[in-house]
């Protein structure tokens, strides 16, 4: 039996040959060799330099958790720091401070280097760098990995389903921690006198589905390889595993996550006082306030040549910086009803928002009553510009509108429950969804309710934000809203997806009186031939993951709001192989109306839906 006392640098590990980066392996430093010597330049250096020396001190008032940057491209410089969950702060801060020297040591020239630090006996950390943006994505490789060279000599059955159960319970709490920390440890006994022991964390930037993604990748890797073994361990960029029959962990260090943080998550009461802080140590670490001398000439003094787009917010107009990189300008079209210091800080907060089905928010532009938010540029336009075109739907096919539907939901989900702070976007739609090089899709106009002085977490409102069509019947009716509000909206996205056909422009040949797409969905499906809302160019027909996709959009656009599913839960009915509820009736269900004749009723009559006849507006 194991000395329960035993220190880690007296297990006997054995690396895995699963380090699948290009690279080279140095003691727990992974140098990506396909940047060997392009770090020539003196200024990339000392910029790396400088922010890993600030990690280990930052680290701490950071609440065990750190992101930034430093410098201007091509130079820039993007570093992370995550120390175990039950470090003490002179252990988060030595074993940052030696990852960090050792990166420099071992990865002079490279441009980008992770390091698991780890000072024997106390627990490891993780450093990183690199001169891409990293924060906020999930990456599985490279790998540090080992286990224990004695197997076990217990009773495996018995000893497969413990480990298996209290694995399963791990994934989940270190999942569903918060923006801050996704950190679990738990024990199991085995038999009378043996018991197992494991810790999983996840770095907090990624969501909660990221970081379950994580951690079964490596649980499935390592039990592929070593399952059976007395122990063993599994680092991502993004997670960590461990598991021993010792207890190697101590509690949860709440005292580090008590310390005061400007880089801490901002919750949806955050007063001005609190945001000015975080707007302040930003504003140091950052440029992100613009020129609008420089932003004007980019957008070639906002030349109607140069717009993208008129939103209910203001125009968007395409820029060029003076470095070559192309922005989106939103040129915002009316006052904020907020002063110039707290629209700047609501800004700043949401510039900490970063995931990757997000637009991000480069920065601001404030000179007189001009509002301008600075974002990058997504050169695909809108998924409207794409599902409800006769010519562009064709180049969307089943695989890449199940990708779109999944990476909204995830962005929504990061919004609601991973981000710092909590957003509800209160305007999604087709035409608020933008599309990268390679499809994947990005909720823009996030947060636009906080910076006209509404509040955004949950409550009653008689300033309506949205578009009619998508949203909830109680934020329309009464001017209620909540993160189901969002969730409502969704659905009806993912409907418009799956049909090709616009809610409130729908028109199918075989409608006998007028219909929203709602309503046709639901007594289709009701019918038993939903397959009949399913775009004909996919040539699907009742595809299984498609009829799923059906009944997930009926779920969300429920009338009753405690029905609809959170985004959480869509998020895991999209991935994972599970039973679904069966829908009630949708908001804003249309009975049959005595059908019009076509001489009657222009095909524009019949392709339009009277929202104000289906639901009383909010009179104020």
């Amino acid at each position: 039996m194991h000395n329960r006392a035993i220190g880690f640098k007296n297990l006997l590990l054995i690396l895995f040959c699963m380090i699948i980066s290009i690279g080279s392996f140095i003691n727990g430093q992974e140098c990506d060799d396909s940047t060997r010597n392009i770090a020539n330049s003196s200024v990339y250096i000392e910029n790396r330099n400088a922010i890993l020396s600030s990690l280990a001190s930052k680290v701490i008032i950071s609440g065990g958790f750190y992101t930034a940057s430093i410098g201007q491209d091509p130079n820039k410089v993007y570093a992370l720091a995550l120390c175990r969950g039950d470090s003490s702060s002179a252990d988060c801060a030595g074993c940052v401070n030696s990852a960090s020297k050792d990166i420099i040591s071992k990865c002079p020239n490279h441009k980008e280097a992770i390091a698991w630090g780890a000072d024997a006996p106390n627990p490891p950390c993780i450093v990183r760098y690199a001169d891409r943006y990293f924060v906020g994505k999930l990456e599985l490789s490279p790998i540090d990995a080992g286990s224990n060279l004695e197997n076990i000599t217990w009773n495996l059955t018995q000893f497969n389903q413990t480990w298996k159960s209290l694995m399963d319970v791990l994934v989940k709490k270190a999942s569903m921690g918060s923006s801050r920390l996704k950190f679990a440890t738990g024990e199991a006994k085995v038999t009378y006198s043996e018991q197992i022991y494991a810790l999983m964390q996840c770095t907090p930037d990624i969501s909660q589905s990221d970081c379950e993604i994580c951690l079964r990748q490596s649980m499935a890797a390592y039990e592929s390889c070593c399952h059976g073994k007395q122990g063993g361990l599994y680092e991502r960029p993004n997670c960590i595993f461990r598991w021993e029959i010792f207890r190697f962990f101590g509690a949860t260090n709440e005292a580090l996550l008590r310390t005061p943080s400007p880089e801490s998550s901002v919750p949806p009461e955050s007063t001005n006082k609190k945001i000015t802080k975080v707007a302040k140590t930003i504003e140091t670490a950052e440029p992100y306030q613009f020129n609008f001398s420089a932003v004007k000439v980019a957008t070639n003094n906002f030349s109607n040549e140069n717009k993208l787009g008129q939103g209910g917010f203001g125009a968007v107009y395409k820029g060029k910086l003076p470095n070559g990189r192309d922005i989106a300008v939103k040129r915002l079209s009316r006052d904020s009803g907020q002063g110039e210091l707290e629209f700047k800080n609501e800004v700043l907060v949401l510039t900490m928002l970063q995931h990757r089905n997000l637009v991000r928010l480069l920065g601001f532009c404030l000179k007189g009553n001009e509002r301008l938010l600075i974002y990058e540029f997504v050169p695909n336009s809108s998924l409207d510009n794409f599902i409800f075109d006769p010519i562009k739907h064709l180049q969307l096919d089943w695989e890449m509108r199940y990708k779109i539907i999944v990476g909204i939901a995830r962005g929504i989900l990061y919004l609601h429950d991973d981000s710092r702070l909590r957003i509800i976007h209160r305007d999604l739609k087709a035409s608020n969804i933008l599309l990268d090089l390679e499809m994947n899709p990005k909720l823009s106009d996030f947060g636009m309710a906080r910076l006209f002085d509404m509040d955004q977490t949950q409550g009653n409102t008689s300033r309506i934000v949205g578009t009619f069509g998508y949203m909830a019947p109680e934020y329309v009716k009464r001017g209620h809203f909540s993160i189901k509000s969002d969730v409502f909206s969704f659905g009806v996205l993912v409907l418009e997806i799956i049909s090709g056909q616009k809610n409130s422009c729908f028109c199918k040949a075989e409608q006998e009186a007028e219909e929203d797409l709602l309503t046709y969905t639901w007594r289709n499906w009701k019918e038993g031939t939903a397959a009949k809302i399913i775009d004909p160019s996919l040539r699907v027909d009742s595809n299984d993951e498609v009829m799923r996709c059906i009944q997930i959009g009926l779920l969300c656009v429920q009338e009753n709001i405690a029905n609809r599913p959170t985004m959480a839960s869509v998020v895991l009915m999209l991935t994972r192989s599970m039973s679904l509820l069966v829908p009630s009736q949708p908001a804003y269900f249309m009975h049959p109306a005595p059908a019009v004749s076509d001489q009657s009723k222009s095909d524009s009559d019949k392709c339009s839906v009277n929202w104000a006849s289906i639901t009383q507006l909010n009179p104020r």
